[in-house]
C-alpha cells in the first residue's frame, strides 16, 4: 500500500522533471548538477517543515489574518525565503550557469526537489478514503504552482547573472525574492478561502500564473536556440 502511495506522490514529479529536461533542447546541463540542486531542494524542505511547524505555534490570530499569517508568512516568506538562501548562492558559483535558461532550469529542478518531500508527506498522512483526490489535487495545483515560483525566481536571477547596469542588478536580486513570495502567498490565501465564488478567482489566477511564467520561460528558450545557433555558425565557418 505505501509503495502505491510513494508512486502517487513521485509520479507528478517525474512527470515534470522530464517536460523541464526536454525543454532544455540546445544545451543540456549536466545530469550530476541537476541533480545536487534537486537534492538540495529535499534539503530545504525538510528544514521549512520544522520552521513552518515553529511558526504555527505563534499563530494566534483569528479569521482573515489567520489566513493572511499562514499563507504569506508560514508558507510563502519561509518556503521561498529559505530556497533563495540556498539556491541563490549556489546558483551564481555554479560554472555550468552559462545561459539565461540555466537559471530557470535549475530553479525547477530544485523546486521539484522541494515539492517531493511535501506531496510525500501530504499523501502518507492522508486519510485513505481521500488520498487519490489529494495526489491528483496536488500533481494539477499545487506541485506546477511550485514550477512557477521557480520559473520567477530563476527568470530574474539570469538577469542578475547576465545584466550590466548595476542598479539593474540590484533590483533583478530584489525581484528574484520577493515576486515568488508574493506569487505563492497569493496561491495559498486564494486556496485557504473557503468560499465557492474563489473557486473561480484561483482558476483565473493560475491561469495568469501559467501565462505569465511560461512566456518567461519561452523567452528564455528563444534566447538560448539563437545562442545554439549562432555558435553552430560560428563552427561551421572554421
Amino acid at each position: 500500500m505505501k509503495l502505491q502511495l510513494i508512486i502517487l506522490a513521485l509520479s507528478p514529479i517525474i512527470a515534470c522533471i522530464m517536460w523541464i529536461y526536454l525543454k532544455d533542447k540546445y544545451e543540456k546541463e549536466p545530469l550530476m548538477v541537476l541533480a545536487k540542486f534537486f537534492v538540495l531542494g529535499i534539503f530545504i524542505s525538510i528544514i521549512s517543515i520544522k520552521v513552518e511547524s515553529i511558526l504555527m505555534k505563534f499563530n494566534t490570530l483569528n479569521s482573515d489574518y489567520y489566513i493572511l499569517y499562514t499563507s504569506f508568512v508560514v508558507a510563502a516568506l519561509t518556503e521561498e525565503g529559505l530556497k533563495a538562501i540556498v539556491f541563490i548562492p549556489n546558483i551564481l558559483k555554479e560554472k555550468n550557469f552559462n545561459e539565461k535558461l540555466d537559471g530557470i532550469i535549475y530553479s525547477i529542478f530544485f523546486s521539484l526537489g522541494f515539492a517531493t518531500v511535501e506531496n510525500i508527506i501530504y499523501i502518507l498522512f492522508e486519510n485513505y478514503e481521500q488520498v487519490l483526490e489529494v495526489g491528483i489535487v496536488r500533481g494539477l495545483i499545487s506541485i506546477p504552482g511550485h514550477i512557477m515560483f521557480a520559473i520567477t525566481m530563476g527568470y530574474y536571477i539570469s538577469k542578475y547573472k547576465f545584466g550590466k547596469n548595476k542598479i539593474k542588478k540590484r533590483e533583478y536580486m530584489i525581484l528574484a525574492i520577493l515576486v515568488p513570495i508574493l506569487f505563492h502567498g497569493i496561491f495559498d490565501f486564494i486556496l485557504m478561502r473557503e468560499y465557492r465564488w474563489t473557486i473561480v478567482i484561483f482558476a483565473i489566477y493560475i491561469i495568469i500564473l501559467w501565462k505569465v511564467n511560461l512566456d518567461k520561460l519561452d523567452d528564455y528558450m528563444k534566447i538560448s536556440k539563437k545562442r545554439f545557433l549562432k555558435k553552430f555558425k560560428h563552427k561551421n565557418k572554421k
